[in-house]
């Protein structure tokens, strides 16, 4: 997969202690990166996002998406296995 392109969420996603113990949230708002991701897993209907988020915009889910893809790049994968070792 192509490295996300920081600029695309640049602006759009801040950390501050003061707002949800330092979580990522989009700029201006209390919704965290994490709960963007959420809704996606729960439904790819970017506009049901927007409809429960009235204040978040499309470039704003697709801040959170660039984020976490950023946050996870490099990351090992693996695979969880039951105690005989094989794949769980």
């Amino acid at each position: 997969m192509k490295s996300a392109d920081r600029r695309l969420y640049e602006g759009h996603i801040v950390s501050d202690p003061a707002i949800l113990s330092g979580k990522p949230v989009v700029r201006g708002t209390r919704v965290s990166v994490e709960m963007v991701l959420r809704y996606l897993a729960e439904d790819l209907d970017v506009a049901a996002i927007l409809t429960a988020f009235p204040r978040l915009t499309r470039e704003d889910v697709q801040a959170c998406v660039a984020y976490a893809e950023t946050v996870i790049e490099g990351e090992e994968a693996f695979v969880a296995t039951a105690s005989d070792g094989k794949p769980a």
